[in-house]
């Protein structure tokens, strides 16, 4: 068996001091749900991960307990996971890439909205930034899925047992069809935001006054709204349900202890294939229509708002600012598409470039976050006002989440249209660029729309 050959030989290398990462993975026969089979296997307070975007070939990372786990703070979160990951996985015993993207010895890792996020009670289990190795990954695109067994050989460590370990997990995975959401449930359930709606309004005046005044040029306020129901929510149900009605989106679930962090989200931070890199700027919305004829109207009106075409061209120069330094070329898109999803619609800019130097995925995303769609324009300035102005925790709301690979390739998105649930209660976000000219009844009024991607979910 060429897991316990490899463990063996990996508890012989770790006897000179230092832990070993072994990774081994096979094709699987058939066609099978990563996130099912994660979601239907997880125990009591084990971490788990899902990632998917179906649309784009049926694309889907999903990972169950922990390997490795890595936890960094502070302004150089990003860097710091980069570096421990290059350096444990440039020694670890892997097998060559060759499934599909996301597939092998890979890392998964989450990163609140702050540099030291994640701090308050609620946000228990998911700090500012946290890598992990699972010890079961699954990877898929189309038809094909690949599954990777890893674990962490440290010196002393017996080989057998750790294959044991590796063999039970792998004994306990079940593939059951994603459970439904009840359609019908009995009780009572209670929406109440923690600050009034006036509070956001008068948040998003102050902002404009500031804008104006020159300080900055753009800032995005969030709201927050709480969801309690008669029974504990069910994030398989929940993820169900937004991937099959948000199949162009990343729908994206990360548990951790007692909770689970939930969403489905259009916006991609950054993607890393080689030497090229991709991204999007995603600012300016408007709501959809059954109507054919009014959703075209209302995409043409957003196309030629140029309150949110100038939001939209905050971002993407931004980005390209952030992106040159490691890149040859940077090309943005000359004018914004539409990118239209279930429920809303928004403006979007594809950015490209190649790279300069072998930057990695989570380096890039650390020169990315925050982009000026979640966070502000200036940065400096943006990052103490978010705060100030709306008086609540992000944790992980307007963060990023993803994987990475042992050459540095991987994928996060933006953890946007998101709930943090915990037994019977559920915290929902939702958020607006604000500029010179927005309106604070307009706002709130958009948030309103962003937060039906999940409200409707959370509310049965």
């Amino acid at each position: 068996m060429r897991l316990g050959a490899r463990l063996e030989r990996a508890a012989r290398r770790a006897r000179r001091g230092q832990p070993v990462l072994v990774s081994v993975s096979e094709a699987l026969d058939g066609e099978h749900d990563p996130s099912a089979i994660v979601l239907a296997s997880r125990t009591g307070g084990e971490p788990w991960f899902c990632l998917e975007q179906p649309a784009r070939e049926l694309t889907a990372h999903a990972g169950l307990g922990t390997a490795l786990a890595l936890d960094a703070a502070g302004p150089g979160r990003f860097a710091t996971l980069e570096d421990h990951w290059r350096e444990l996985s440039s020694r670890a015993l892997a097998d060559p890439a060759g499934g599909p993207p996301g597939s092998g010895l890979v890392a998964t890792a989450g990163f609140a909205f702050a540099d030291d996020g994640g701090r308050s009670p609620a946000w228990s289990g998911f700090g500012p930034a946290s890598l992990s190795v699972p010890q079961l990954w699954f990877a898929r695109r189309g038809a094909s899925t690949w599954v990777t067994c890893n674990a962490l050989v440290s010196p002393g460590d017996d080989h057998e047992t750790v294959l044991a370990r590796l063999l039970g997990a792998l004994a306990a995975l079940r593939e059951r069809p994603l459970p439904l959401l009840d359609p019908a449930p009995t009780g009572h359930f209670t929406v109440h935001s923690p600050m009034p709606a006036a509070h956001y309004e008068e948040a998003v005046a102050r902002a404009v006054e500031r804008i104006r005044a020159g300080e900055l040029e753009k800032v995005v306020l969030a709201r927050e709204v709480h969801v309690q129901a008669p029974q504990p929510h069910d994030p398989a149900a929940i993820f169900a349900v937004l991937r099959a009605g948000f199949p162009e989106c990343f729908v994206y679930a990360v548990g951790r202890e007692d909770a689970a962090f939930i969403g489905a989200t259009p916006e991609l931070l950054v993607r890393r294939a080689g030497m090229r890199a991709s991204t999007v700027a995603l600012a300016g919305s408007t709501r959809r229509s059954a109507d054919p004829a009014v959703d075209d109207h209302l995409g043409e009106s957003l196309l030629r708002s140029q309150k949110n075409r100038h939001e939209n061209a905050v971002v993407a120069q931004r980005i390209a600012k952030s992106l040159a330094p490691h890149a040859l070329w940077v090309t943005v898109a000359p004018d914004p598409v539409l990118i239209k999803v279930a429920n809303i619609q928004h403006l979007a800019i594809p950015i490209r470039a190649q790279l300069g130097h072998a930057a990695g995925a989570l380096t890039l995303a650390g020169a990315l976050h925050p982009t000026p769609a979640v966070g502000g324009e200036p940065d400096a300035v943006a990052r103490h006002l978010i705060p100030a102005l709306e008086g609540l925790d992000r944790g992980w709301y307007a963060g990023t989440i993803g994987w990475t690979d042992t050459a540095g390739d991987g994928e996060f998105c933006v953890t946007l249209r998101c709930a943090l649930l915990r037994g019977r209660d559920a915290a929902c976000y939702a958020g607006c660029g604000i500029v010179d000219d927005s309106v604070p009844a307009e706002e709130l009024a958009e948030t309103e729309v962003k937060l039906q991607a999940l409200l409707p979910v959370l509310c049965g």
